[in-house]
């Protein structure tokens, strides 16, 4: 007794592969020339089994599978048991494809067991054979299948069909659920079914505590079966007599419905689940017209298309959330009794599945987010380097392989600044350049294009603060005119001068320093922050205009920091503050994964509260206005006057309270 198997490097093969390896009988395998590689790597896999292990070489494509006349000779009469596994299991595939590998490729594997006079051939389909048919699809039904429109669906029925029409030799036929990753250790080989959603799941983790209540969709019901069950149930059922001529289901006899299955794998990852469910049927009242009228609208295709690459989803998969089809299982459960063979709960083994994934699948795995993988040999120019936040991000970005350009008036603290990059083995040079002087700004601008050719990050990070109340300020105008001439105009001056050479190289990414008081509003602020929120709000406009042609904006609310610049308030000195290292973090994480906004939960706590409850909110920041009064530098006190303020108890715990936020 010998056996030949078809796609038995694939998902399902490579499992049924160690069990009729078991068996100790010859077992000749169809591989491409391309794949005797990996066939070779699998054997270690398979262990001892492996030297009955016997490739064909072959082509799905080719008459009798592309097999030389010399094997031809040499399998004729000896293949008791023909397994074909060989297919394409993937909504993402062409139609061109798919109907290359799962019609012709069975019509070609069906004459070669014919021209080889195999004992029984073996076909595993699928339960897409059935297509979306409504209600209980029996093993004994075929032509009974129901809206085939997809080329998946269509050409496992076809596929199918061919075995029952046009094969001479005996045959039984499997049609297999939704095949997830084995029930005892997780292992898969791609992301398919069910696993497209783990990415949504997981940027729900991130984002929300996983007691957090979520509003889903509820849907059809799912049928999920673990790998290695299926294997076990083709071997068990190949081997057992007087079964010629039947199809068998291998699915759940209990299959959950798609809001359940997403609430098991958000329980396996620590997601927070769906506690509200939406039957996604009681949207059926929308005429399909309009739903295609939305659908088709430019923004709206291009959101969504946005959306699901972000989350890796094929947009096929939402044909079918309403998965109309139940499997009745009948005659397999009938096969199988006896042998233990049964599928598992999903809740047992989704943790295994969920782990799997996330250590080996995700996609982010594969993503370069290394600093140095972003910005080796790109020119980043960063203002404001000689010191602070500045220093600290620019020695961080030539250590990763960045030609870093440092910016900053004076010349003195560059060069100390470029010695320490240099030492370290960095590369960086030094431009003197007044970021509040425009013309000062279009010279640096020229330069660095000249000598550089590129400027593919900007780091916006020059900037000036003044904490003065109001009241203190009628006759300080200029104290507004300075900071928006630095904060805003020099810091737009540039992002203007470099924007024209990032549209041309398609390319280019823009980091905003800015201050979480442009989200919290914090009193005694009212110059610093109206110059923020100015490039803060040129920066979302901007940004919108220009995210389709390779341009990126980051803005970064940054709190409080422990820089030169708040020197001059001493209260500051017995409040929590970031350091400098801790703050170029932040710009390698803007860096890094580009999110539009990064800012501290207290933050975007203020920017709420603002937003729901604004008198409420006005009433707090005026109570810590009061709390925290002006510096005497402020006040307009020196000499003996401007003596260190100690911070009072009440002070310190307003200030723990409310860490990073400038009082």
């Amino acid at each position: 007794m010998a056996y030949f198997v078809t796609g038995a490097t694939g998902f399902i093969g490579r499992f049924l592969m160690r069990n009729l390896l078991k068996r100790g009988q010859p077992t000749y395998v169809l591989v491409r020339k391309g794949s005797v590689k990996k066939l070779d790597e699998l054997r270690e896999e398979w262990g001892p089994g492996a030297r009955h292990v016997v490739p064909i070489i072959g082509d799905l494509g080719k008459k009798n599978l592309g097999v030389a006349d010399a094997d031809l000779k040499k399998l004729k009469g000896k293949v008791e048991h023909f397994f074909h596994l060989a297919a394409i299991y993937d909504l993402k595939a062409s139609a061109e494809a798919q109907q290359e590998a799962n019609v012709v490729g069975t019509r070609n594997a069906v004459g070669l067991a014919q021209a080889i006079a195999a004992g029984c051939f073996h076909h595993v389909s699928s339960i897409a054979a059935a297509g979306l048919y409504d209600g209980v699809f029996r093993e004994d039904m075929f032509e009974e299948a129901e809206e085939l429109d997809h080329p998946y669906f269509k050409t496992k029925h076809d596929s199918e069909g061919i075995v029952r029409k046009e094969c001479k030799r005996p045959y039984r036929i499997y049609r297999p659920g939704f095949v997830v990753g084995d029930s005892k250790t997780g292992y898969i080989d791609k992301i398919d079914g069910p696993y497209y959603f783990f990415k949504l799941l997981q940027k729900f983790r991130n984002a929300v505590p996983p007691w957090f209540p979520m509003i889903g969709l509820e849907g059809g019901r799912i049928n999920i079966v673990p790998v290695d069950f299926v294997a076990d149930a083709l071997d068990f059922l190949a081997h057992k007599k007087g079964l010629d001529g039947k199809c068998f289901h291998l699915t759940d006899a209990a299959p959950h419905r798609i809001g359940e299955v997403l609430n098991i794998f958000a329980k396996a990852g620590h997601a927070p689940q769906m506690t509200m469910r939406l039957n996604a049927r009681m949207f059926g009242f929308i005429p399909a017209p309009v739903l295609y009228g939305i659908g088709s609208l430019a923004p709206v295709k291009r959101m969504v298309r946005v959306l699901l690459n972000d989350l890796g989803i094929p947009k096929d998969v939402f044909q079918f959330v309403n998965w109309p089809t139940r499997y009745d299982n009948r005659e397999a459960t009938k096969a199988l009794k006896g042998s233990g063979i049964a599928v598992p709960e999903l809740a047992a083994y989704a943790p295994k599945l969920w782990d799997y994934w996330e250590r080996n699948l995700d996609p982010d795995l594969f993503i370069d987010r290394s600093l140095a993988g972003r910005v080796k040999d790109k020119v980043v120019v960063v203002t404001g380097a000689s010191s602070g936040i500045g220093k600290a991000t620019a020695i961080k970005l030539a250590g990763a392989g960045a030609k870093v350009i440092l910016v900053a008036r004076g010349e003195e603290k560059l060069v100390e600044t470029r010695k320490e990059i240099e030492t370290a083995g960095g590369k960086c040079w030094t431009y003197t350049a007044d970021v509040s002087d425009l013309a000062s700004c279009d010279a640096l601008v020229a330069r660095v294009l000249k000598e550089h050719g590129a400027c593919n990050y900007l780091v916006n990070n020059a900037g000036r603060s003044i904490r003065r109340g109001v009241a203190s300020s009628f006759d300080r105008f200029h104290d507004f005119e300075r900071t928006m001439q630095l904060n805003y105009f020099g810091a737009l001056r540039l992002i203007m001068g470099f924007l024209p050479k990032m549209l041309a190289q398609k390319q280019g990414h823009v980091i905003n320093i800015s201050s979480i008081g442009v989200l919290s509003n914090a009193p005694r602020f009212s110059a610093y922050v109206a110059s923020k929120s100015a490039l803060d709000s040129f920066s979302a406009c901007a940004s919108s205009e220009l995210a389709d042609r390779g341009i990126a904006f980051t803005t970064i609310n940054m709190p409080l920091v422990r820089t030169p610049m708040i020197a001059p308030t001493k209260i500051y000195e017995n409040v929590p503050t970031l350091s400098p290292e801790e703050a170029a973090d932040l710009v390698v994480e803007a860096i890094v994964h580009k999110p539009v906004r990064i800012a501290t939960r207290l933050g975007v706590f203020g920017a709420v509260s603002h937003a729901i409850a604004p008198k409420l909110t006005q009433i707090l920041l005026n109570t810590a206005f009061n709390m925290f009064p002006d510096s005497a530098a402020a006040q307009g006190k020196k000499g003996e006057e401007a003596v260190k303020q100690e911070l009072t108890p009440e002070q310190m715990a307003f200030a723990q309270l409310t860490q990073g936020i400038h009082w």
